[in-house]
């Protein structure tokens, strides 16, 4: 008898996962709006209704699953991720019998964007967090809840901490069509990516394979400047590269959450997901991803 995973959040990467998930596991997906419903069936998942922001919603998912792969975000304000909580706390509820049946694992797929700017510097998964912005500092509150919640429960769980994705629907073709800016090089930033294929075997992976309470970098093999990666998809599809710009002049000329994740700098270890996840890369570089969409567009 196959053993129940219940998937939050189901968007593009849960649907990419799924092909992946649904010969070892049956599927459960939580869904919020109705339209969804028959997605999620027509990929092989049993819809199950739910809303993260209103908790008598949750109340089926106590013990209905021996595994959760949690990929909604937090909400768009403040710095709890109470969406998480809910989670939690629906997953913990006592059943009428009065007993709590609780999942043996649970990975969360959070953000490398918890690290801040480190000006460039490689890191692995034991450098401590650096949160520089709501968007981040709720991603950190929510990793934190859930490893203490697994500590307390017996439970095992794992963060995977993701950059960039990138993939056919997923390229700043547009952003280079509009004529976007970029920053000059010398003031550019690292920026680290994974292609949604990847990230799905590396979801995958980790439900199979993680240690408990273990963090893992899903990211790739390439260390680019976020211009650099912008010229090399303006070079596969044929598009202007994007001008550069001071820091200054960005100020002005680039939209406040595009010069969020400019203002950070950092190259991603992935020695992890190698060693203890036995990952070998779909696309082990942007170069090798972005050729492969540009044949997927042909």
């Amino acid at each position: 008898m196959k053993k129940i995973l219940l998937i939050i959040g189901c968007g593009d990467i849960a649907l990419r996962t799924v092909p992946l998930l649904k010969t070892h596991y049956r599927i459960l997906g939580l869904y919020r709006n109705a339209d969804r419903a028959d997605l999620l069936r027509a990929n092989d998942i049993t819809p199950i209704y739910g809303n993260l922001d209103c908790p008598k919603s949750l109340k089926k998912l106590g013990g209905i699953a021996h595994l959760v792969l949690h990929l909604a975000p937090p909400p768009n304000y403040g710095k709890r991720d109470t969406r998480t909580l809910h989670l939690l706390s629906a997953l913990t509820k006592k059943t009428k019998t009065n007993s709590i049946i609780l999942p043996q694992r649970l990975i969360y797929i959070s953000t490398s964007g918890v690290y801040g700017d480190r000006q460039g510097d490689l890191i692995d998964e034991t450098h401590p967090v650096q949160p520089e912005n709501d968007r981040a500092i709720r991603r950190v509150f929510a990793e934190k809840q859930i490893r203490n919640w697994g500590k307390r429960n017996h439970i095992s769980t794992c963060i995977v901490r993701v950059p960039g994705i990138y993939a056919a629907n997923r390229l700043p073709l547009q952003r280079l069509r509009d004529g976007h800016p970029t920053l000059l090089d010398a003031e550019d930033n690292y920026t680290n990516h994974i292609h949604a294929d990847d990230l799905a075997q590396i979801i995958f992976a980790a439900i199979r394979f993680a240690k408990t309470n273990r963090i893992y970098h899903a990211c790739d093999d390439s260390h680019l400047k976020m211009g650099e990666y912008f010229d090399l998809v303006a070079d596969y599809f044929g598009l202007p590269h994007p001008r550069r710009i001071t820091r200054n002049q960005a100020q002005e000329q680039i939209t406040p959450t595009m010069l969020s994740f400019m203002k950070e700098s950092r190259r991603l270890r992935n020695v992890r997901i190698k060693k203890e996840l036995h990952i070998s890369l779909l696309y082990p570089t942007v170069h090798d991803g972005v050729k492969a969409a540009l044949i997927n567009n042909q």
